[in-house]
């Protein structure tokens, strides 16, 4: 139990004084750019998956 209470400890202690927190705007920024990339995925995937629609039904006479 004391391992356990000395790493809880040091692992606070840790993130208050070491680890570098990123600014409001830093994360504003990097929120945006993932929800960019999420959005510009989401419509690739979504453009593949009517192209093979349309070539499964066109050529196998069958919808996926």
């Amino acid at each position: 139990m004391e391992k356990l209470t000395l790493y809880l400890k040091e692992s606070y202690n840790e993130l208050l004084k070491n680890v570098s927190w990123p600014t409001a705007s830093q994360l504003q920024e990097s929120t945006i750019v993932v929800l960019v990339t999420a959005i510009v995925l989401a419509l690739v995937i979504f453009v593949m998956d009517g192209a093979c629609s349309v070539l499964f039904k066109n050529i196998y006479g069958i919808w996926s």
